[in-house]
């Protein structure tokens, strides 16, 4: 099936000796663009993963006077994630708190005065995480290592592969956030699960020529609008590594300026 060979091409991202010829293939798709005077690069999916090219930083280190624009479009993921939280949430779990996605949302929420507990084991990368914070923020911060740390809470956000038993841990009526790839499975059937961010692009788009993975025509994940936004918006940046918490709420406004709504 379609999915089943999705699937199949995820999984070559994380084999360590298909890393540099995938690194290969990107690069190359980046100087095609730049040959042929395209404006922005969108990477997305797991073409942007930190363990593959550090989100991109790879291809702008190595090729300094790019004119193309190189988007992973993490931000506008982490402002769709951020905007589905109902208002009104005082607390949220997050697997996967550590990694690009992770630390932007993390951050952003504790400035909202909304506690995290970040499930971790790495003890130094959460503090270096909780240092960003500013100093009457960084209590909500917290570190923990178990799931039972997170029973009573009914918002996790997901950025790491949780199995069945993991999901146990969550009470009933707990709502699951994702922006894992491949998606969690929906085990639990007292509880919601969302699907990978995704934006609408407006009606009056054209040139799309297909779905993505399993999105209905005209809707994109978020990191691919995120670089529609980046080209409309005539960003001079490149927009690669961590992501810049303060851009959230700025590409987020800039996405609806332009027609582009979530799912």
């Amino acid at each position: 099936t379609h999915r089943a060979s999705c699937l199949c091409v995820i999984m070559q991202y994380f084999l360590p000796f298909a890393k540099d010829g995938i690194n290969d293939q990107i690069e190359l798709a980046i100087l095609r663009a730049e040959r042929m005077g395209v404006k922005v690069v969108s990477l997305a999916a797991l073409n942007k993963n930190e363990a593959l090219n550090g989100g991109g930083t790879l291809f702008v280190n190595k090729h300094p006077d790019l004119r193309v624009r190189v988007v992973h479009g993490n931000t506008l993921t982490a402002a769709v994630i951020l905007n589905e939280i109902p208002k009104g949430t005082t607390e949220v779990f997050m697997t996967g708190a550590t990694s690009k996605l992770g630390r932007a949302i993390a951050l952003y929420l504790c400035r909202k005065k909304i506690r995290v507990m970040m499930m971790t084991l790495s003890t130094e990368r959460f503090q270096k995480i909780q240092k960003e914070a500013a100093a009457e923020d960084q209590q909500y911060l917290v570190q923990v290592t178990k799931f039972q740390s997170a029973e009573q809470c009914k918002t996790w956000i997901v950025g790491k592969w949780l199995s069945p038993r993991e999901q146990r841990w969550a009470s009933p009526g707990t709502h699951f956030h994702q922006f894992v790839v491949p998606p969690i499975l929906g085990f639990r059937r007292d509880c919601t699960y969302g699907k990978l961010a995704a934006m609408r692009l407006p009606k009056d788009a054209r040139g799309l020529g297909s779905c993505e993975f399993s999105l209905e025509r005209g809707v994109v994940h978020a990191c691919h609008a995120g670089g529609v936004v980046h080209f409309l918006e005539g960003y001079a940046h490149h927009e690669v590594g961590a992501i810049d918490v303060d851009r959230i709420d700025v590409v987020w406004e800039a996405a609806l300026k332009h027609g582009i709504r979530p799912v």
